[in-house]
């Protein structure tokens, strides 16, 4: 599996990682992906305290407690739970940080958190202390790089110029583009990677039925996704297709498909011998599906 180094940092992370939301509640079935995950290539591994409260970080530290040092493991704080144990509220201050990291080491098995990433972000956060925390996890070792998930072009702007953030995970996909509108090129020019969430754009760029996604109606997607077949190749089929476009970008080290079986796994990572994409053929693509743009948060 290709590596890529994530940022201006020392970690170097399978251009396919897999996002350990999907992963699901059943440990067995779960194991036995992450596992299988490992075996074909990937090193990357994205997890959060907030999936299933806790007990995804728990799967993925039972996984590879044995193997710890041959895996990038990321996961993500700022959310907390409420007492009804049904909802969730922001809370970005830097004592939940502190709490929230030792948590997840206990969670993971571990004692370091090789990429730690704010799970959101406004400007009406701290965002200096936040930084100052996260600069203080990483002096002690407890981290060894940080970043943000956020799909925020305003946010995102003031975290690099405030910053010596490694990375920016946000959605992006052939169906959403937003991305390419506002902060690739950025972070692409400033050495701060990205990683891609929602690169299949849950399924609609594979296999799954057309409907409404974004502003795409289901018609303008059914349509889309026939003309898709004319970049489908013996090696890459329209799934494949989909990580490559998202790969394309200078400014992306790595995408995060989900996968809830092992069909879904294996699938994905066969897109590491898929052809990349000729420029000619991402102009193409462009063409199929015109670019949206943030209305809010620019």
């Amino acid at each position: 599996m290709k590596q890529k180094q994530l940022g201006k940092s020392d970690l170097w992370i399978s251009e396919i990682g897999f996002g350990c939301m999907s992963l699901g509640t059943n440990e067995a079935q779960a194991l036995n992906l992450l596992e299988r995950a490992f075996e074909l290539g990937i090193s990357f591994f994205d997890t959060a305290d907030l999936y299933d409260r806790g007990l995804n970080e728990k799967f993925v530290g039972r996984a590879f407690k044995h193997k710890r040092e041959k895996i990038i493991l990321a996961t993500k704080v700022g959310n907390r739970w409420n007492d009804d144990g049904k909802s969730w509220r922001w809370d970005p201050s830097p004592d939940w940080i502190k709490e929230g990291v030792m948590d997840s080491l206990e969670r993971l098995q571990t004692d370091y958190i090789d990429l730690y990433q704010l799970h959101g972000g406004t400007l009406d956060d701290p965002i200096d202390d936040i930084i100052a925390t996260f600069e203080q996890l990483r002096n002690q070792g407890i981290i060894r790089a940080y970043g943000i998930s956020s799909i925020r072009p305003n946010v995102i702007r003031e975290w690099l110029k405030r910053s010596k953030l490694s990375s920016v995970m946000m959605q992006y996909s052939l169906l959403d583009r937003r991305p390419e509108e506002t902060v690739l090129d950025l972070l692409a020019k400033q050495g701060v990677s990205v990683i891609a969430r929602g690169p299949v754009a849950k399924g609609l760029l594979s296999d799954k039925p057309a409907k409404a996604y974004l502003e795409h109606s289901e018609a303008e997607l059914a349509t889309l996704q026939t003309r898709l077949d004319d970049f489908v190749l013996p090696n890459r089929s329209r799934s494949q297709l989909a990580l490559r476009y998202a790969l394309a970008h200078p400014a992306v080290a790595s995408v995060i498909p989900g996968a809830s079986n092992l069909n879904q796994l294996e699938e994905n990572i066969a897109a590491q011998t898929s052809p990349d994409l000729s420029k000619d053929e991402v102009c193409a693509l462009r063409k199929l599906a015109p670019a949206a743009v943030y209305s809010d948060h620019r």
